[in-house]
C-alpha cells in the first residue's frame, strides 16, 4: 500500500525525477506501439506470477469486544509503518509511482518497494533505473565506506539514525524520530489509544512504552515489557527492528509490522522448548569459548495467525517466524521470543514446497515431507538464534558490529543448522514426536524453497552457502535420470555438526574476512541447481505469496 506522501520535493523536484525517469517515456511511447506494449504486458504478467495470492484471515471468533476495537487501530499503526519503509527502502517512491502507466508494473514496485526485484539480487526492472544502493536511502549514495569511518559523530552506528549531508557536504547523522516526526507522533497516538481497549496488562504496558519510543528512539523498555507479556491474546511487533536493508554495514534497523492473534492450543503445545535452551547451549558441537554466553531462559514460543504485515517483512518474501528483540543485552537478560506464523506457513508449505518436494525430493523419500516438520524446522530456527554467541571472545565488539553486511546471512545460516541440531538433540531426547528423517528430508526441500529468494535476501544467502556446503561434503545426491535428490542421512548429520562449528567460530571470532569469503565462495548458485531452480520456474511454482489483508478481508 502506497501511503507516504513525498511532500517535501517540490514540484521542480518532481519535475526534474519526471525528465530522469526514461522508463515513463518508454512505455508512454509502447502507447503507440502495440507489440511493445504487449511485451510489457507479459513482462509483468510473468514476474507477478512467481507470487501467488493469499487472503490473510484468522478466526475472530475467541477474540474479546475490546479486541475487536484494538485491531483497526493496531492496522493502522502498522501501515505507518509501511510508509516508513517506502522511505528508507527507495525515498521516492510517489514520485516513482507517478512516472509508470503499466498497472502491473506498479503491483511489481509495490511489492518490492521499489523497482529492484528482491527476488533478483535487486536487478532493476525498471529502464533506466541504476542498481540499487547498497545502503537503501540510509546513507548519502555518494558515501564511501571510508568516509564514513573517518566521520566523527557518536551515533554514526546506531540502528536510528540516518546519514545525510549538510550544507557544506559534510556528513551529519539525523535521528529517525526526527526525521519521521509527523508520522512517528501519529503511530505513537494509536498504539496509546490501542493500549486504552487492552484487557491484558502485559500489552497495555508495552503499548504503552512502544508509543514512547517512537518519539524517543529507545527502544530497550519497551523491550523489555514485550518479553514480559505472557497472557496477551493481540500482539503488535512494530518499530524499527532488522538490519537486513542495510547491505552496506548492517547497521541500520527499517520500519516493518505484524499485527498477531495468538493461538492458545498450539502455543500450549510449544511452551516446555525454551527450558532445554541453557543445556543445548553447552552440547553445542563448538570450543567452550564459543558458548560461554548463557541464552536467557525467560523466552516464549508461541504460534500466531498474522492478520496484517507492514514495512519490511513485506518486502518481497514473506517472514513465517520471528526471533525478537535483537537487542543483545535484552537477550542475555531475558532471551527472546519466537512467534510462529502458523496462517503464513500453512499457506507457503501448501502454495510452495509441496510442489517442490514434488519435482525435487527422490520418490523414496517424498513421504518424509510434512507440515509438521516443516513447522518444527522453522520453529527451532528461531529457537537457535538464541544459541552461540552474541559477543565476540576477542573484543570485536558484538557478532553483528564486527561483521557487518554480512552478519545478516551469517546468523540466518546459524540458525538454519542450529535449528536441525537442535531437532536431533530433543529428537533423542524423547522431546520430539515423528520420524528424525522427516525433519531432515523436509530441511532439504525448504533449502530449494529458501534458495530462490537470491542473494538480495539473507535467507536466500544463507541456503545457498548450506547447499554448497552439503553438496561438497556428500550430504546429498542427485538422479541423473530423474533430477531428483536423496539425502544421505549420516553424511548430512556430519556436514550440519561441521557448518554448525565452522558457523560458530567464525562469529565468536568476528571474523569479517572469512565469513567475506564463505559468503564469496559459497553463497552463489551453481549452473546445475540453477537449472534445476528454472525448472520450478518453468512449472510455475510460485516463489512466494503475497497477501490480500486489511479490515475488509477480516470481516471487521
Amino acid at each position: 500500500m502506497m501511503s507516504y506522501k513525498l511532500s517535501i520535493f517540490s514540484a521542480c523536484a518532481a519535475f526534474f525525477l519526471f525528465c530522469q525517469c526514461s522508463e515513463n517515456k518508454a512505455i508512454q511511447s509502447n502507447n503507440e506501439n502495440p507489440k511493445a506494449t504487449d511485451s510489457i504486458d507479459a513482462k509483468f504478467e510473468q514476474l507477478l506470477s512467481r507470487y501467488e495470492t493469499v487472503k490473510l484471515t484468522a478466526d475472530l471468533t475467541t477474540i474479546t469486544a475490546n479486541e475487536r476495537k484494538m485491531i483497526p487501530l493496531l492496522i493502522e499503526a502498522a501501515d505507518i509503518m509501511d510508509a516508513l519503509f517506502w522511505y528508507e527502502a527507495y525515498g521516492k517512491g510517489d514520485l516513482l509511482m507517478a512516472t509508470i502507466t503499466n498497472e502491473d508494473a506498479k503491483k511489481y514496485i509495490a511489492i518490492n518497494y521499489g523497482p529492484w526485484d528482491r527476488l533478483a539480487d535487486n536487478e532493476p526492472f525498471i529502464p533506466a533505473i541504476g542498481p540499487k544502493p547498497a545502503g537503501a536511502n540510509f546513507y548519502p549514495e555518494d558515501m564511501t565506506k571510508e568516509e564514513f569511518e573517518k566521520a566523527e559523530l557518536s551515533d554514526k552506528r546506531s540502528q536510528y539514525t540516518f546519514l545525510k549531508r549538510d550544507k557544506e557536504n559534510k556528513l551529519i547523522t539525523v535521528p529517525y524520530h526526527v526525521q519521521f516526526k509527523a508520522l512517528v507522533e501519529k503511530s505513537s497516538a494509536l498504539l496509546q489509544q490501542a493500549a486504552a481497549y487492552a484487557d491484558d496488562e502485559g500489552l497495555k504496558n508495552y503499548l504503552l512504552l512502544r508509543a514512547e519510543a517512537f518519539l524517543t528512539d529507545k527502544y530497550q523498555p519497551s523491550d523489555l515489557a514485550w518479553m514480559d507479556m505472557k497472557n496477551n491474546r493481540l500482539d503488535i511487533v512494530i518499530g524499527p527492528i532488522e538490519t537486513y536493508e542495510d547491505k552496506l554495514f548492517g547497521y541500520k534497523a527499517a520500519h516493518e509490522a505484524y499485527v498477531l492473534i495468538k493461538d492458545m492450543e498450539w502455543s500450549a503445545r510449544l511452551e516446555k522448548f525454551a527450558a532445554f535452551l541453557p543445556e543445548l547451549q553447552q552440547g553445542l558441537p563448538v570450543a567452550d569459548a564459543y558458548k560461554k554466553e548463557t541464552p536467557g531462559t525467560d523466552a516464549d514460543l508461541n504460534a500466531y495467525d498474522v492478520i496484517y504485515y507492514a514495512g519490511d517483512c513485506n518486502a518481497g518474501s514473506k517472514t513465517i517466524a520471528i526471533n525478537l528483540p535483537n537487542d543483545e543485552e535484552v537477550q542475555l537478560k531475558k532471551g527472546t521470543r519466537r512467534l510462529q506464523l502458523k496462517n503464513a506457513m500453512q499457506a507457503k508449505f501448501d502454495k510452495i514446497m509441496i510442489p517442490i518436494a514434488d519435482m525435487l525430493i527422490a520418490d523414496d523419500q517424498r513421504k518424509h515431507v510434512n507440515f509438521d516438520a516443516f513447522f518444527a524446522n522453522t520453529m527451532f530456527h528461531e529457537v537457535a538464534h538464541g544459541l552461540g554467541i552474541k559477543n565476540t571472545i576477542n573484543r570485536k565488539g558484538t557478532v553483528r558490529e564486527a561483521l557487518k553486511e554480512n552478519a545478516s546471512a551469517l546468523e540466518e545460516g546459524k540458525a538454519d543448522v542450529l535449528g536441525l541440531y537442535m531437532i536431533t538433540q530433543l529428537h533423542e531426547k524423547g522431546e520430539i514426536e515423528g520420524e528424525l528423517m522427516d525433519y531432515y528430508v523436509t530441511f532439504m526441500a525448504g533449502i530449494f524453497r529458501s534458495v530462490r529468494f537470491g542473494a538480495a535476501s539473507a535467507h536466500g544467502t544463507a541456503n545457498m552457502i548450506r547447499f554448497n556446503y552439503f553438496q561438497d561434503k556428500g550430504a546429498f545426491t542427485k538422479a541423473e535420470a530423474t533430477g531428483k535428490y536423496s539425502i544421505n542421512f549420516e553424511k548430512m548429520q556430519e556436514a550440519m555438526q561441521s557448518l554448525s562449528e565452522d558457523i560458530l567460530t567464525l562469529q565468536g571470532d568476528g571474523d569479517y574476512q572469512g565469513v567475506s569469503q564463505l559468503v564469496k565462495d559459497k553463497g552463489i548458485i551453481k549452473a546445475d541447481l540453477q537449472a534445476d531452480l528454472d525448472r520450478l520456474q518453468k512449472a510455475a511454482i510460485p516463489v512466494d505469496i503475497v497477501f490480500e489483508q486489511g479490515i475488509a478481508i477480516l470481516g471487521l
